[in-house]
């Protein structure tokens, strides 16, 4: 606990480990079993319990809670599961991130994510980097969502669902399928377009933001169903970028892929 500053009302257990320069608010509880790395800021009223693993320069806002059993009704207390969080992250007021639910297993966050206040990443989800998950939004269990997304506030997600890389959800939306990276989703269960200004934003160039188009036509808009669709892709010619979203409609056998819906504002074709 070299440097760290810890409010006297705080309660640290003397096994947790704490890096050099963490700051601990008042009235926080932090388990033995955790792990907070450097520089990290853990406001007022944080719970951080079980095995959790924090990394460095994140901040943590007052009355969120990480580490808590998951709500599976199969969980076992005895079971040795934990929080794995990585660098440079923000978790603002009230936030709740629950531990695995199977022996052995993790819920992951990666690096300089943003989850604003209220946001609740169930068991076993998996959150990749820069990722914004704004307001109120629900993650039930086994969640994946990739690098650069953009999750709406109030928006929910089902169990064993994957989120691509920089999608876009309008907020008050619900989703049960697979979301291709790349896309415009709101609403329940509907695509809208490509994401164009976030794949502007993000540094990709016009030629893999053509074939990302290209791509999401074939998907989407060529009148085959999803085995033609990637069967007539397979005698194209694609860059990486497109070949991407075409290998996440290839493995989204398990929920499938939310379907287009024609015709909505958020189109960008």
């Amino acid at each position: 606990m070299r440097n760290a500053k810890i409010h006297p009302t705080a309660v640290v257990e003397p096994d947790a480990r704490i890096g050099v320069d963490v700051e601990i608010g008042p009235f926080s509880v932090i388990g033995p079993h955790a792990v907070i790395g450097e520089r990290t800021i853990v406001r007022s009223h944080v719970v951080i319990e079980g095995e959790v693993v924090i990394g460095s320069s994140n901040f943590i806002g007052h009355g969120a809670v990480i580490g808590a059993p998951p709500q599976d009704v199969s969980f076992s207390p005895e079971r040795n599961t934990g929080v794995e969080i990585g660098d440079d992250n923000i978790i603002r007021e009230y936030c709740t991130i629950h531990r695995g639910s199977a022996e052995g297993t993790v819920t992951k966050i990666g690096n300089k994510n943003f989850l604003m206040a209220g946001a609740h990443i169930g068991h076993n989800c998996v959150i990749g980097n820069n990722v914004i998950i704004a307001n109120n939004c629900l993650l039930a269990g086994h969640v994946r969502v990739d690098d650069g997304a953009f999750l709406g506030g109030g928006s929910t997600f089902h169990q064993f669902m994957h989120v691509g890389r920089f999608v876009m959800v309008q907020g008050s939306s619900a989703f049960g399928k697979d979301l291709p990276p790349f896309v415009i989703a709101a609403e329940r269960n509907s695509v809208f377009g490509v994401n164009v200004v976030g794949l502007r934003r993000a540094g990709f160039s016009v030629k893999d933001r053509d074939e990302i188009k290209m791509a999401f036509k074939v998907i989407y808009e060529s009148g085959l169903n999803v085995g033609q669709a990637l069967e007539k892709a397979a005698t194209m010619k694609f860059g990486d970028a497109a070949c991407e979203l075409f290998d996440f409609v290839a493995k989204a056998k398990q929920r499938g892929i939310c379907p287009l819906k024609r015709g909505g504002a958020a189109e960008e074709l």
